[in-house]
């Protein structure tokens, strides 16, 4: 299918679908302290008695923060920290619970129960999700593996839209426009249009454009998804088609001395990127007596054109989805029990254009089962297991690989009084090296499977106007994969098994409503990643903060007035595996104010790294006892929006 310019079309589209009437919102409270039903589990279910951690982001939040992408998002609000992408755009990599250059090869990203994780070394690009069509984002702490599979260690990131939630939806739209700083220019279009009869179409669009605050920084994004379906009491299908691309110049790394003497300026005044992407899926989900049904079958496409000091680097890739999953309910002497069995399909393939092309192919196929059993006083007892049989192969080097792992684990909740929970569970998860990692090995050495093992122990507790939870725990893995800079028998390092390494620490969440019209929420991780034994024993695991903290206010002192503002601390880290050379803490401000003149309107001024501090997210190496190949972030911004509803 051909890439469309797609914003114009669909900015046309969501003007034209949106002048149906509908009644005009007014500007919620910032604080509404109601049910938590969460989707990561594969099917919706109240998240209070999960025997595992869930935190959650609605579209509400997202916007009032003034956040415009879900990486930003889940930093922002979430405390999560993330490392700026090399391909700029504003795409940020997330690392949940401190894997580091690896973080995207140890947690799953999935997108309307569809997984969008890459299998190499690329990224998940989150950045080409229009921001406006998400209606929550789940960030599922700690092993996914029964439910996602490979590479879930970390936790997962589940994106609902608001047309995957599969609710109905009155017809309406709205229009966005902002400018700001560095000649941001950000507009925006949604539309959704009940034709009645249970047929639903929705559309989403953004066009995103900034000069950059370094040279060569110039960016240019647009994404735009539509989707059809039709539902009834028992049954709803239908079809969703995405594209995104961004053009983006790529000022490269800068040295300590580059970096203090002018942050602004570009290593590489030539480089470029072009990232094009493209997803089709079609899904159905059936409620038939106490068995829900859901199938989901995805193409996803992506393509890369760039240049890097004067080379070309340029791919395509191809990845089709397919997942089926069935979720019974029923009772047995005064208990419930709720069975979910599931089957993942996936092919992906990678290849590199050029003289020196290539290759790469992954094909998987998993099978789940996970049984939770809830006696009467509501202890919940949960068990499941996962097997996926893994086929990697490349034609660079002419190796590849085929292997069968395992996943399990078992969790228990109970609740000791009103609105109090305390769970644990353990498992074991696993990942295989990706199509770029087997490819680039010391000579005559296969990478072995990485296996963790998993232990979580949290508590959650609910009062008339806030919740509260903590998370304890730790991973302990064995042939950690990565890339070793003094990987024994490679001259310029290579992919190893590391020794043993462990990941453990404590996470706490707090949402506080102090009035009806102002609310507070707390987001502070201490962590741990650690290698146990071998050369690096003792030592951080590279780019990993041991400390993160994000502390946000919402305020409506009058109706159409609302202030919403927060600051997010990380501490120091280490670029490099010796941990000689130590990147500096750094802390964030942002503030936004809304102002609704109108049922149907509304005016917002933001700021961004409010007290222009100066400050970098990603270094790649340390020389001499200064980190270098560092990629500064920008100073102090200003946005100015106007948003129009129908």
């Amino acid at each position: 299918m051909p890439f469309l310019r797609v914003p114009a079309g669909l900015l046309a589209a969501a003007a034209a679908l949106a002048f149906p009437s509908v009644h005009a919102q007014s500007q919620p409270a910032p604080q509404t302290l109601r049910e938590t039903r969460v989707q990561a589990t594969r099917f919706a279910e109240p998240a209070e008695s999960l025997p595992l951690g869930v935190s959650v982001i609605t579209a509400e939040e997202i916007r009032a923060s003034g956040a415009t992408s879900v990486n930003e998002a889940v930093m922002r609000l979430l405390g999560v920290p993330g490392r700026q992408d090399l391909y700029g755009g504003g795409e940020y990599s997330l690392d949940l619970r401190g894997f580091g250059t690896t973080a995207d090869s140890n947690q799953v990203v999935v997108l309307d129960g569809i997984r969008i994780s890459e299998a190499d070394l690329g990224g998940t690009r989150l950045a080409g999700i229009p921001i406006d069509s998400v209606e929550s984002i789940e960030v599922l702490r700690g092993s996914g593996a029964v439910l996602y599979g490979e590479g879930a260690t970390g936790g997962v990131i589940v994106i609902t839209t608001k047309a995957g939630r599969g609710r109905q939806q009155a017809s309406g739209g709205s229009l966005y426009g902002a400018v700001g700083s560095d000649g941001l220019r950000d507009l925006r279009g949604s539309a959704t249009l009940n034709a009645g009869n249970g047929f639903l179409l929705d559309a989403h669009a953004q066009h995103r454009e900034s000069d950059g605050f370094r040279d060569n920084q110039r960016s240019d994004a647009q994404a735009g998804t539509v989707s059809g379906q039709w539902s009834n009491d028992w049954l709803r299908f239908g079809a969703r088609v995405s594209q995104d691309r961004l053009d983006a110049r790529l000022p490269g790394a800068l040295s300590a001395a580059q970096y203090a003497a002018d942050p602004t300026q570009a290593s590489r005044p030539d480089d470029s990127a072009t990232i094009r992407g493209e997803r089709v899926s079609a899904f159905a989900q059936a409620e038939l007596g106490a068995w829900q049904l859901a199938l989901d079958a995805s193409r996803r496409e992506k393509e890369l054109r760039s240049v890097n000091s004067g080379f070309a680097y340029d791919y395509d890739i191809v990845s089709d989805t397919w997942g089926v999953r069935a979720r019974h309910e029923g009772t047995f002497s005064g208990a419930k029990n709720v069975l979910v069995l599931g089957a993942d399909i996936s092919e992906w393939q990678r290849d590199v254009l050029g003289f020196f092309g290539s290759t790469a192919t992954q094909r998987s196929r998993g099978f789940y089962a996970k049984d939770d059993v809830t006696l009467a006083g509501g202890t919940r007892f949960s068990l499941g297991a996962r097997t996926e049989r893994i086929r990697k192969d490349s034609t660079s080097s002419g190796t590849g690989f085929s292997d069968r792992q395992q996943a399990w684990e078992l969790g228990v909740s109970h609740p000791f009084g009103a609105g109090w929970t305390g769970y644990a569970r353990v498992g074991r998860s696993f990942r295989l090296a990706n199509v770029d990692e087997f490819n680039f090995t010391a000579p005559g050495v296969a990478l072995r499977p990485q296996v963790s093992r998993d232990a979580e122990l949290g508590t959650r507790w609910s009062y008339a106007s806030g919740k509260v939870e903590a998370r304890l725990y730790r991973s302990a893995l064995t042939d950690e994969i990565g890339f070793d800079p003094a990987a024994a028998g490679a001259l310029f390092g290579a992919n190893v098994n590391f020794d043993p390494t462990r990941r453990q620490g404590l996470e706490v969440d707090w949402n506080h409503a102090v009035t009806p019209a102002f609310g507070v929420r707390v987001h502070a991780a201490l962590r741990q990643a650690t290698f146990r034994s071998g050369p690096y024993a003792g030592n951080d695991v590279p780019l990993v903060p041991r400390r993160t903290v994000a502390l946000r206010g919402d305020w409506v002192p009058v109706a159409g007035h609302r202030l919403s503002g927060g600051v997010n601390w990380v501490s120091s880290q280490h670029p490099d595996y010796a941990n000689a050379c130590t990147m500096p803490s750094y802390a964030t401000a942002d503030a936004r104010y809304a102002w609704q003149f109108h049922p149907r309107a509304e005016l917002a001024v933001g700021v961004t790294n409010l007290f222009d501090r100066q400050i970098y997210t990603q270094a790649f190496a340390c020389a001499g006892g200064q980190v270098t190949s560092i990629y500064p972030e920008a100073g102090r911004r200003f946005t100015a929006s106007l948003r129009v509803q129908f």
